[in-house]
């Protein structure tokens, strides 16, 4: 999407993902947690996230589409439940 198709400029669940294949896994998880933050974390129910299984696809996705497309990524760290734990 573009700044001007969205008129108010970019907002992180209106971004592509660095994938095509993972735009929809992406605004899937973006909505999830954009849901689970306000409803439930931001009240004080912190207790398990709803969004694990979406965001481990996502990262997977990502992780795969960062390999096809031969980007660099050694030596950088990455967020997430997976994190250290590496992925074939």
């Amino acid at each position: 999407m573009s700044p001007a198709a969205n008129k108010g400029g970019w907002s992180a669940g209106e971004m592509d993902s660095v994938g095509e294949s993972c735009t929809e896994l992406k605004r899937e998880y973006d909505k999830c947690f954009t849901r689970w933050f306000a409803d439930k974390f931001l009240k004080g129910d912190s207790d398990g996230d709803p969004c694990d299984e979406l965001f481990k696809k996502y990262q997977l996705c990502v992780q795969k589409a960062i390999k096809d497309k031969g980007i660099p990524v050694d030596g950088l760290e990455f967020m997430g439940p997976n994190k250290g734990k590496p992925q074939n």
